[in-house]
């Protein structure tokens, strides 16, 4: 039977503490019939995520079925499914072109895009997934690639419907997939023609220039970018908004400017990871884990989520304790994949969470904590809505000041 049933969706902690109680790692199936092995105690999981025995290539799968593969073979030629030393070229190109100033000169245009959201909403009630935690990261993600304004609501959509877990959506997905790999084509051509100050322009010269990576890794990066960038930071935004609303006292540290965002996210990233499962991953040869022996070929998902829960590393680890513990969680990874783009993530979610805060006095859930309803995933951790009871804090002198994060904030 597998573990990855209704009841792993409707109460992921529950089944999660369960299975650390027994031993680390369990063998089960993937929904789809296949054999997987899951990592679910913090030590094994930490070890898994560096250990070079287990591959991201699916060619050194021995399985088959929806669930080998992290994106679709038009565009899979990418960091997640890469080994070194690939992964190390690619990643040293990626790395050169997300750079530090980059990701700090979008730091005006996330302010910007932020306080545009904010200005639209309509109270008393919101609903914060479709009003701020959607649409920034949307934009974002836009403006790092470079993707023209006008062809923006056409990306969105195709990248919802790519995105959507829907069971009945596979049609759908593989339209619109021909559609964004066809879109992302034109875009390259045209930043070789018209080269600008975005990250498709820097990859496209990197691809022109050096030889360094081809044009189907070229496409595949881009749309990893996508994939990644921007599902992980809406739930990443949705997730922490609902511990501020669930810890109304937290709320009020954080705009008292007791408590810095920053804690707030990380704990966040801990207690409500939006990528549940890491990236699956395929024994080269026998790997021992804990007590259990994975087979060469066997495929194993790592469980972020049961990790950064495990009481033998974590304190409390069910409850949202933001500023009382270290930062210590395994939402990004560990090792050689660690996500390149986890200081974007931080980055907008600390000035999306920030400026939400100072802009209204009262923040509330507009339903029950019980009537959220989440997306059916295993593999993403999110909320479809976020209904929510706003007002707006009184105007004052400063209320027109910055709202991003404040000095020393996105240090660690």
């Amino acid at each position: 039977m597998t573990l990855f049933n209704h009841e792993l969706i409707a109460d992921p902690t529950a089944t999660y503490r369960r299975l650390r109680e027994g031993v680390a790692v369990h063998p089960t199936s993937t929904p789809d019939g296949q054999p997987v092995w899951i990592v679910t105690r913090y030590a094994e999981a930490r070890a898994a995520l560096a250990d070079a025995r287990l591959s991201l290539d699916k060619a050194n799968a021995k399985v088959s079925g929806a669930y080998q593969s992290s994106m679709p073979p038009e565009l899979d030629a990418h960091l997640l499914n890469m080994d070194p030393p690939d992964h190390t070229r690619l990643r040293h190109l990626v790395a050169g072109a997300f750079t530090p100033r980059r990701i700090a000169a979008l730091g005006d245009r996330i302010q910007t895009m932020t306080a545009d959201l904010l200005g639209k909403m309509a109270g008393p009630r919101i609903d914060l997934m479709q009003a701020l935690a959607v649409p920034l990261p949307m934009g974002v993600i836009c403006e790092l690639l470079g993707i023209p304004e006008k062809d923006r609501h056409d990306f969105r959509a195709w990248t919802d419907t790519l995105l959507s877990p829907e069971p009945n959506a596979t049609g759908d997905s593989r339209a619109a997939m021909r559609q964004m790999h066809q879109f992302l084509t034109g875009v390259v051509q045209d930043k070789r023609n018209y080269p600008a100050d975005d990250l498709l322009s820097a990859l496209t010269e990197a691809r022109d220039e050096h030889a360094s990576l081809s044009e189907k890794e070229l496409l595949s990066l881009a749309f990893l970018i996508l994939f990644a960038g921007y599902d992980n930071a809406v739930h990443l935004i949705g997730n922490a908004a609902l511990g501020l609303l669930l810890q109304p006292h937290v709320m009020d540290d954080v705009r008292r400017r007791k408590l810095s965002i920053r804690a707030v996210i990380e704990e966040t990233l801990r207690w409500n990871p939006p990528f549940p499962l890491g990236v699956r991953r395929f024994a080269l040869q026998d790997v021992t884990i804990g007590d259990t022996v994975i087979p060469a070929g066997g495929r194993v998902w790592i469980s972020i989520a049961s990790a950064n829960r495990d009481e033998r590393e974590f304190f409390s680890p069910d409850i949202f304790a933001p500023g009382h513990r270290p930062y210590a969680h395994l939402a990004f990874g560990h090792g050689i994949h660690y996500c390149v783009g986890a200081p974007l993530a931080r980055l907008e979610a600390e000035i999306a969470l920030r400026s939400l805060v100072e802009r209204y006095s009262v923040l509330e859930l507009a339903v029950s904590a019980d009537e959220l309803q989440w997306w059916p995933s295993f593999h993403k951790r999110g909320l479809r809505s976020l209904p929510v009871k706003a007002t707006k804090a009184a105007r004052r002198d400063t209320a027109d000041r910055d709202l991003s994060t404040g000095p020393g904030t996105m240090a660690r």
